[in-house]
């Protein structure tokens, strides 16, 4: 299989409002290009503040899939600004014209995989994630109250809590993408190296490597981890730039910063 581009462009909303100050508005406001284009993996590099997670949910209102949010308030700006926003399909591995966006992509946020390990934590609200994924396929009440009081029910978290107890938090964090992450799918992922060790954010990256490659995925990325950036075969966007400029991972601040830092300390390593 070769590489499929899902998504090919997103296009900001070019619109203006009296408040500068409104969100989302203002994360744009100062931004002379509002257009991104997308590749197989497409990174969003920015320091904190820089938008990042806005652009991401935007993104995922827009297109409607599943982990998209919605801001509320005066006037429902979010919606009116998503409203205004546009985007381009792009071709599937034979070069064919694509419709739409393939319905089990997702977005995931580096607070849903935390929340994820938090319900392995706690059994109550483990058993209670688990029924409500089976009312969400459909089960039926009566189904419901049998499979509560199941052996493969209690069986199910008692695996589950062993998996906690084995393994850390940053294991677990790779077994959730793993499961969450599907062939022939876009996938939004919101800062996913959190809770991990710079070995398995490279892991990490490298699996989205390979899915992009030989599964048919496409990754639109926020990151600001010089080995995520480091490793992914990606295009990188500096959202920190006003032009929104397409960067090498190497003249990033933060990758700038970890290598001034041990160049400077370099004698204490020899």
């Amino acid at each position: 299989m070769g590489f499929i581009i899902y998504l090919s462009s997103f296009s900001f909303s070019e619109e203006t409002v009296r408040n500068p100050n409104i969100y989302p508005y203002h994360v744009f406001a100062d931004k002379a290009e509002k257009l991104l284009f997308f590749r197989p993996i497409t990174i969003l590099y920015g320091n904190n503040a820089s938008g990042k997670s806005t652009v991401l949910n935007i993104m995922a209102a827009k297109l409607q899939i599943e982990g998209r949010e919605c801001a509320t308030g005066y006037e429902n700006y979010f919606a009116k600004f998503v409203g205004e926003c546009s985007y381009t399909l792009g071709e599937d591995e034979k070069g064919r014209q694509l419709y739409s966006i393939p319905q089990i992509s997702r977005y995931i946020k580096s607070e849903d995989i935390l929340y994820e390990i938090k319900k392995i934590q706690q059994e109550q609200v483990l058993r209670e994630g688990y029924i409500y994924e089976h009312i969400r396929r459909g089960m039926s009440k009566e189904q419901i109250e049998q499979l509560k009081n199941s052996r493969e029910m209690r069986k199910r978290i008692e695996i589950l809590k062993f998996a906690q107890t084995k393994y850390s938090n940053g294991e677990t964090t790779l077994q959730l993408l793993d499961d969450y992450m599907e062939p022939d799918s876009l996938y939004l992922l919101d800062e996913p190296e959190v809770s991990l060790s710079p070995a398995n954010q490279t892991l990490l990256a490298e699996k989205i490597n390979e899915m992009a490659r030989l599964l048919g995925c496409q990754f639109v990325i926020s990151t600001h981890s010089p080995f995520m950036l480091g490793t992914l075969d990606a295009k990188i966007y500096n959202l920190d730039s006003r032009e929104l400029q397409v960067v090498k991972w190497t003249e990033v601040e933060n990758v700038r910063y970890f290598y001034d830092f041990f160049k400077k300390h370099k004698k204490a390593f020899e």
